[in-house]
């Protein structure tokens, strides 16, 4: 068993996200704790009154809200008493028995799951403890459960998560924005978490082995001057599918200004981790290798992904390591000359330039007009000259700014 515990900002934000759910069909609220009425009998207001009646007992405290997710084994079979009891059970370990509390079952994902929404402030204003309450009260509680119900135990920082996660389901994502969501939010809470990345292009080699990408969009577009961020589900030849889902309306928040926050921190975690990348890799680089797909499997055998970074015109110059054991994502030149992208083709007997399938995939992205991230385009000899351009009859060069095009408008004189 897994259990995530988050803050929310209010307790309508998370009392929304999993009544949104409910109207989705793929939640029930299963139970609800120290209401006057079953979950079933609940209106959305009755709900909310009754957290807000506590909130406003005390008006200084920053953080009133608690939102519980409990995972299971996809192996492991739950029925709604069950998830009820071990709700119950795991509540009362936290400290919060006596408080209010409602239990969601979520069906959205490959593995049993639960939602449980409540509020840290107790009936005479007294407000509970939430500071270090995963490591010191949270972990205890999960522990407990798994001895006394034999559950399957969670397997590092997290059980169902990258190491059991399989790329989203593009069939479903194509149906609807609902099922994009889904498939983009379950990516996303598995990865951004618990691998280590210092820039965009780092998140997104890892996010694209899931068919997912964050997009920012073309500089001259809205999304990149406000500062947005898309979410894009990915076919297997890389081309985006469905609905691109803002990162705003997402529950976990993944927006650019809370990635930034993570890339600073995750390089300096990374590099404590580094000489083990580079040991593995020299490990490997001691071979000799016909082609680089035979460098790619000789390094899935180590836990390391290879992700090539290539231009329009598929000139290969970057090459991106995935360390899932240290669950890092390093980039060649970090580390060193020897694992850069000149330096392993060169071993691997190739040139730079990409393989005819992986050009055709190129032609289809460049008729699709997605525009790719540090691009280095070449000069074409098709392409028409400055000369050529300068004396065609048919182009209409911009040479006065619209500002100066515009007519003035002319005064109207005010009657007396």
């Amino acid at each position: 068993m897994v259990a995530k515990i988050t803050v929310p900002g209010s307790i309508k934000r998370a009392l929304n996200y999993n009544e949104n759910k409910v109207k989705e069909g793929v939640a029930i609220c299963l139970y609800a704790h120290a209401f006057l009425k079953d979950a079933q009998q609940l209106r959305f207001q009755e709900k909310l009154a009754r957290f807000e009646n506590l909130i406003q007992l005390n008006c200084r405290a920053k953080t009133n809200t608690l939102h519980v997710s409990l995972n299971f084994h996809p192996d492991e079979t739950m029925s709604a008493e069950k998830m009820i009891r071990l709700a119950r059970e795991y509540m009362e370990r936290l400290g919060f028995g006596n408080q209010p509390y409602l239990v969601y079952e979520h069906r959205d994902a490959g593995h049993p799951h639960l939602h449980i929404v409540s509020t840290n402030i107790e009936p005479d204003g007294r407000r509970i403890s939430l500071h270090n309450i995963g490591k010191e009260r949270s972990e205890k509680a999960r522990e407990a459960l798994e001895q006394t119900h034999g559950l399957r135990k969670a397997e590092g920082k997290i059980a169902i998560g990258s190491s059991h996660l399989q790329p989203a389901s593009v069939q479903r994502a194509v149906y609807g924005k609902g099922p994009t969501k889904r498939a983009i939010t379950n990516v996303l809470d598995a990865i951004l978490s618990t691998y280590k990345y210092g820039s965009l292009p780092e998140l997104n080699a890892i996010l694209q082995t899931y068919r997912v990408r964050a997009d920012r969009g073309s500089k001259e577009g809205q999304t990149y001057r406000n500062g947005g961020l898309l979410y894009r589900l990915l076919d297997d030849t890389g081309k985006p599918l469905g609905v691109p889902i803002k990162a705003s309306s997402i529950y976990s928040q993944p927006t650019l200004r809370f990635l930034e926050t993570q890339f600073d921190q995750n390089k300096k975690e990374k590099e404590a981790f580094k000489p083990a990348l580079r040991t593995r890799l020299d490990w490997v680089l001691q071979r000799t290798f016909v082609g680089l797909q035979a460098f790619e499997e000789a390094l899935k055998k180590e836990k390391v992904s290879l992700v090539t970074r290539q231009n329009e015109s598929g000139y290969i110059y970057g090459l991106t390591y995935i360390d899932h054991n240290t669950r890092c994502v390093v980039n060649g030149s970090e580390i060193g000359k020897t694992y850069s992208a000149k330096a392993v083709l060169e071993k691997c007997g190739i040139s730079p330039s990409l393989s005819a399938s992986t050009r055709s995939i190129e032609r289809e992205r460049r008729q699709e007009k997605e525009p790719l991230a540090d691009q280095k385009f070449e000069h074409h000899q098709n392409h028409p000259s400055i000369t050529d351009i300068l004396f065609d009859p048919h182009q209409a060069l911009p040479m006065i700014p619209s500002e100066l095009r515009q007519k003035k408008k002319r005064k109207q004189k005010r009657k007396k």
